[in-house]
This record gives C-alpha cells, sequence and structure tokens, in this order.
C-alpha cells in the first residue's frame, strides 16, 4: 500500500479550498447478514500539516487493504480527524425500511452532525436528498477523497469487529472469516441450517433454498433470457 495513493486522496480534499471536510461511506451494502454501518469522518485541513497528518500518509479505500492494514488505519484516522460519527443499522431495520433508505437516511443524519463545522461533505456516489446538507456525490469516491475513504477505513473496520463478535452467538455461520458476505460456504451452511437471527430476510438470495429451488429458479431466468433473445429481420 503505497503512499503516493493518500498523498492523493489527500490533494483531492486540499483543492476544495475549504478548511473543514466531511466525508462519508458505509459497509455491508452486498452482506446477507449482520449490519449496514455508516461512518462519517471530519478533517480540519488546516491542521493537518506535517507530522499531525502522517498517518493519513498510507490512507486506501478500505477494499485495497487487508484486515491488517485496514486497522492499523483505523488508528491513524482516529488520532487525525476532528470527528467520526457512526451509525450502525441493524437488520430488521434493513427489513422493514430498506437497504438504500435506510443508508440514505444514516448519511443525512452523519453530515448534519458534523455541518457546521464542515464546510465540504463528500458522500461515496449517491445524492442524500434536498433533506441532507449541501453535499458533492462522488463517484468512486473512497479512490478518490481522504475524508470518504477514512469513512470508509472506519465503517469497514467497525463492521467486520460487530461481525466477528457474532461469531461467538451464532458460531456454525463462519462470521468470523466472511462477516457475513455471500461466500459458498456461507451459502452452504445456510441452506443446511436455514439463517440465523441477522439475516436479512428482504435480501432474496439463492443461498436462501434449497439446491433443487435454487436450480429450478436459475433455469426458469435462463428460459426467459433465452425467450427474449430478439428474432432477425427476415427470419
Amino acid at each position: 500500500m503505497g503512499s503516493r495513493v493518500g498523498q492523493n486522496l489527500l490533494r483531492f480534499d486540499r483543492k476544495l479550498g475549504a478548511r473543514w471536510v466531511a466525508g462519508t461511506d458505509e459497509a455491508g451494502r452486498g452482506s446477507l447478514a449482520g449490519p449496514l454501518v455508516v461512518a462519517g469522518v471530519l478533517l480540519d485541513y488546516a491542521c493537518l500539516r506535517e507530522h499531525r497528518v502522517r498517518p493519513l500518509g498510507l490512507l486506501n479505500d478500505s477494499k485495497q487493504c487487508t484486515a491488517e492494514q485496514r486497522e492499523v488505519l483505523f488508528r491513524g484516522v482516529l488520532s487525525c480527524a476532528e470527528r467520526v460519527e457512526v451509525r450502525v443499522i441493524p437488520h430488521g431495520a434493513i427489513d422493514r425500511r430498506g437497504l438504500h433508505k435506510s443508508n440514505l437516511a444514516a448519511m443525512r443524519s452523519i453530515l448534519w452532525a458534523l455541518s457546521p463545522p464542515a464546510e465540504a461533505c463528500l458522500v461515496d456516489g449517491f445524492r442524500l436528498g434536498p433533506t441532507a446538507p449541501e453535499h458533492r456525490a462522488i463517484v468512486d469516491g473512497d479512490e478518490k477523497s481522504a475524508a470518504i475513504a477514512a469513512a470508509s477505513i472506519v465503517a469497514k473496520v467497525t463492521r467486520d469487529r460487530l461481525m466477528r463478535r457474532m461469531d461467538a452467538v451464532f458460531p456454525h455461520y463462519g462470521f468470523s472469516s466472511h462477516v457475513g458476505y455471500i461466500t459458498p460456504g456461507h451459502s452452504r451452511i445456510v441452506r443446511e441450517r436455514g439463517p440465523s437471527r441477522i439475516h436479512r430476510r428482504s435480501f432474496q438470495a439463492l443461498c436462501y433454498l434449497s439446491e433443487e429451488e435454487a436450480a429450478a429458479i436459475r433455469n426458469r431466468e435462463s428460459a426467459q433470457l433465452e425467450s427474449a433473445v430478439p428474432v432477425a429481420a427476415g427470419s
């Protein structure tokens, strides 16, 4: 994980010309089990000079880091950030309200908590609607902005720690390894044992079905695709 990436992330934020920059990102959108965790980080670029900014020099998008690197960066973000906000949306709330609505609501809540003093609010990918503070949606923001990348680290580390604790409560599902995301092993265990209390019921996933049910759905979808292929003119 080279320092050039971290320097580019910091440079992106500094070019905004704002002293206070807030970024928000989430972890767990594609997970089958467990909560959605949304984090926000407020950076004070008037204070992030020389040794104060050094822990962020190796910052990177959380998906590009190993678990060990994320833990080191997590501590670095906490030491450099002016403020950190976290929202944990449990599986039941996701099932009732919907994943995307829950995510946007948490991001709005976080940005309001950081504004003021935040002068620039950055969101990874999504517009949050008119009830949010003024903000910019940055496509692939965790690869461009230091504030968003820092939020992605906080969200990911916080969620992974929660899911590893859940491994002790539900030891049969392997949460310590896949932290709730869909893997062949996770899918197999869910089919064999059924979903646990922290699995999202609103997530329409084939791994909730038996092998026969999943195969029937795949065959039906394949037949629908074949029937949808346009017929060449004149045939």
